[in-house]
Order: C-alpha cells, then sequence, then structure tokens
C-alpha cells in the first residue's frame, strides 16, 4: 500500500532534500532528473534553453524523498522570458539543501562552467559534481576528465554518470539521500512530478514542437493550455493547445504545407500526453502569432513560473 503524506509527515526519521541541478545548457540536466526518477518529467531538446522553468522531478524511496528542480541554464537575461528563467536560478539555489552541478565530460570545462562554478560553490549548500556523458568516453579520458573538473570548487563528491544509459545514476542517487536533511515528505509517493498537470502537458507538446523546427523558430514558441477536460471509464480527455510564436513567417513553418507539420507535432506529442494521462486523448493544437511575448508578462504569467 503506497504511504500517504499525512504519514510520511508523521515518521520523525523521514528525511527530504531540496536539489538543484546547475550547468551550462544541454549538458544533460534534463535526461538526469528523468533517470533519477525513472520517469520522463522535463523536456529533453539538443537546442540551447531549453528548460524554461523551475521543475520538480520527485525520487521516492524508503524514508527519504528528493524533490530535483532542473534550472534553466545560467545566462546572461536578453528579455522578460530570459531575465525570469535566469532569476529562477538565483533564487532556487538560495533555497536548496543541496546542488547537483553538471558538466559535460566529453568537453574541458570553459569560462561558462567555471561561471557557473563559482554560483554554485558560493551559494552555501554541498556540491555533488556529475561528470556526464562518460559513456562516450575511454576510461582513460574518463580519468583525465575528472582531473580537469576537480579544481573547479570544493565539492562534496564528483560523480563520472552516462544520464542516457543510466550509469552511474544509482550513485547520485546515494549521494543526494545521504545529505538529506530530516523532514516530511513535500509530495505524495504516488507522482514522478510536482508540476500541475497542465503544464506538464504544455512542456510535452513544446518538446515535441523543438524536436522538428529549424533552428530560427524553437526558441520563439511557446505552448498554452486553453481547455483541459480529464477524461473518463466513458470518455477520452480533450485537451486544446495555443502555440504561440513571434512572426508570420514562423507560423508558416509550424503549421507546414497543408497543415502538415502541426499535425505531425499533435500526432507525436499526443503519446506521450497519453502516457502520461494513463488513457486516450483528443489533442488539438492552434498556432498564433504574438508579437513580443517573451517580454509580456500577461504571458509569461500564463506559462507558468
Amino acid at each position: 500500500m503506497t504511504p500517504t503524506l499525512t504519514a510520511l509527515s508523521d515518521d520523525p526519521a523521514f528525511r527530504c532534500s531540496l536539489v538543484g541541478l546547475a550547468g551550462r545548457p544541454n549538458v544533460g540536466k534534463s535526461t538526469l532528473v528523468n533517470a533519477l526518477c525513472g520517469a520522463h518529467v522535463t523536456i529533453v531538446s539538443d537546442k540551447p534553453q531549453t528548460t524554461r522553468r523551475r521543475i520538480a522531478g520527485l525520487v521516492h524511496g524508503d524514508g527519504w524523498q528528493l524533490v530535483l528542480l532542473d534550472l534553466p541554464g545560467f545566462q546572461r537575461p536578453r528579455d522578460g522570458l530570459t531575465g525570469r528563467m535566469q532569476r529562477a536560478v538565483d533564487e532556487t539555489l538560495a533555497d536548496v539543501d543541496a546542488i547537483l552541478f553538471v558538466l559535460d565530460g566529453t568537453e574541458p570545462p570553459g569560462a561558462g562552467d567555471r561561471f557557473i562554478a563559482a554560483r554554485a560553490f558560493a551559494a552555501g549548500p554541498p556540491v555533488i559534481v556529475v561528470l556526464n556523458k562518460v559513456d562516450r568516453l575511454s576510461p582513460r579520458a574518463i580519468g583525465e576528465a575528472i582531473e580537469r573538473a576537480a579544481p573547479l570548487g570544493e565539492f562534496a563528491a564528483l560523480v563520472p554518470v552516462s544520464a542516457r544509459s543510466g550509469d552511474g545514476v544509482e550513485r547520485v542517487r546515494d549521494e543526494l539521500v545521504a545529505r538529506a536533511p530530516a523532514g516530511p515528505a513535500l509530495f505524495p509517493f504516488d507522482v514522478a512530478s510536482g508540476d500541475p498537470i497542465r503544464l506538464r502537458i504544455a512542456e510535452i507538446v513544446r518538446e515535441a514542437a523543438l524536436a522538428r523546427m529549424r533552428e530560427e523558430v524553437p526558441h520563439a514558441v511557446a505552448v498554452l493550455v486553453d481547455e483541459y477536460e480529464p477524461g473518463s471509464r466513458h470518455r477520452v480527455a480533450r485537451i486544446a493547445c495555443t502555440v504561440f510564436c513571434d512572426h508570420e513567417s514562423q507560423k508558416g513553418i509550424l503549421v507546414g504545407a497543408g497543415g502538415g507539420m502541426i499535425r505531425d507535432i499533435g500526432a507525436h506529442a499526443r503519446v506521450g500526453v497519453e502516457r502520461l494521462l494513463g488513457g486516450k486523448a483528443m489533442l488539438e493544437l492552434t498556432v498564433r502569432v504574438r508579437r513580443g511575448w517573451r517580454d509580456d508578462d500577461r504571458v509569461l504569467d500564463m506559462l507558468g513560473p
């Protein structure tokens, strides 16, 4: 029987930790969150700035819970959206119990890595350095990568991993659990993410769009769930989303010839949505141009934190 949140909160020996993930864009933070959670809870893409907000992935065990906050990559704010993204990083690093600082093990640490390291190590919580993508390296190259990463700061642990294959992920989890403070669970044990369902659906749709768009379009795309009717035994879930973009030319690419592109995005997104909901769903996507939406506080508020 799954324990209740009340029962977990009454256990004085229970431990719960808030964990922030820091690192340059595309070092594999989102893939690591999904690997730790054992579920697809956060959007994964090879395009920079994919993660735009804090996303709570939840990892549960006997007597403990980890709440993983997958942050946007550190960047210089250049509009309202990226300004919010950077504030999310700063605010979360000040609140967490531990920090996972993720590096791409296939590349020497650069100026961006050193900048983030300085912020992460200065924040106060223990820092666990995760050297990702080591499945692409020989044993000798892994040792050299560890030597390059070690001088970045006084880390609590340094763990080589492949978030894609899962190698080393269990050790990362164990390092976090060992440092988790005593405290009640923040979420029930039967969920993998603390995000509201509409935000998770929107992220699935945006992930499908990112996977199919050319370079000039992805960061101009946002998804808002306008309508959501949960399914039942006798009715499929019904979902209507608006896909925002900046310009008419981008809308043309998103819609595609004869509507082929947006239908393809919808078909692929529906697979993920149905997996999330555990049942069939009807997904309707509408593309609209909203110039300057990344500086529009009303739109940003609707899109979530």
